[in-house]
């Protein structure tokens, strides 16, 4: 990352990447964050539901709460 960044700054550029938000129970949804807010609740789309690697699901848009959220990383290509 080269020169010093605050979460928030971070989050604000990864706004329409593909990301991987990993849950507290260990899942993973996979998608195009479409934004965020101060509470880490965060709004996919193109969502995929990942569970131990194996895709789960497909819902479109998707809602997670931010209390939920172990993690953001953005999805390597």
């Amino acid at each position: 990352m080269g020169s010093k960044q605050t979460p928030s700054e971070f989050l604000k550029q990864i706004v329409g990447r593909p990301v991987v938000v990993k849950l507290n129970s260990g899942v993973d949804y996979r998608g195009i964050l479409a934004c965020l807010d101060g509470y880490m609740n965060i709004a996919l789309e193109q969502s995929e539901e990942y569970c131990n690697g194996q895709l789960k699901n497909k819902y479109g848009d998707a809602f997670i709460r931010g209390n939920n959220v172990l993690y953001i990383n953005v999805q390597k290509k």
